[in-house]
């Protein structure tokens, strides 16, 4: 097995057009690595307007589906999409602030929007959404407590408006309960500092699925 050392030095020997040839083959196969390259060599968009971009791109999508889908359960799964729509902007763009924005808004967003199926839903048709909802805010609180304590600030008034939003609905809010989330973490913005080692013990329980 060659070492990595002598790979890279025979990648550097490489002639000049080769090594093009390469490049352009390795982005024609990866085109996540084609848009990573693009956004940091090319893109004249800063992380925040790609961040206020995707913003508003959530609001259309949840608005839509909004308007048109009652099923808390279909809900939960156009939610994946737009949580993998914005794992991917972390990807090109490593832009964990708006890892956590964007987590909030589309929580907030969808709880505000689908407030009457919320009131009106059964619950044991709609556990996937519930779950979703508690799994994604214990993901969010995690995010937080990796940054900086000074970023906490910044998310203060989301964490608020997500808490209050959990604790109007029954379900929500029992769901939260169930699952060792304290809603006073977010009310308050007030998170443990060993909130990674709660969160192991609450998902070895059995918890969190």
């Amino acid at each position: 097995m060659f070492k990595d050392i002598d790979f890279k030095k025979a990648l550097q020997e490489l002639p000049e057009k080769e090594k093009d040839k390469l490049i352009l083959r390795l982005l024609r196969r990866d085109m996540d690595l084609a848009e990573k390259l693009y956004f940091e060599l090319v893109d004249t968009d800063s992380i925040e307007d790609k961040r206020r971009i995707m913003e508003i791109n959530i609001s259309k999508q949840i608005h839509r589906f909004s308007e048109n889908f009652h099923s808390l359960d279909y809900i939960a799964i156009e939610m994946r999409n737009i949580s993998g729509k914005i794992s991917h902007h972390v990807k090109i763009t490593k832009d964990k602030f708006g890892e956590i924005s964007l987590n909030l808004h589309m929580l907030n967003e969808v709880i505000e929007q689908n407030d009457f199926s919320l009131t009106h839903s059964k619950p044991q048709k709609s556990t996937k959404f519930y779950n979703y909802v508690i799994v994604r805010t214990f993901k969010i609180l995690l995010l937080i407590q990796a940054l900086h304590e000074d970023f906490l600030l910044d998310f203060k008034e989301d964490l608020n408006r997500l808490g209050v939003n959990i604790s109007k609905h029954k379900i929500l809010l029992k769901t939260a309960n169930y699952n060792s989330l304290d809603i006073n973490w977010i009310l308050e913005a007030e998170i443990p500092e060993n909130i990674l080692q709660i969160h192991k013990e609450i998902k070895a329980a059995g918890f969190l699925k």
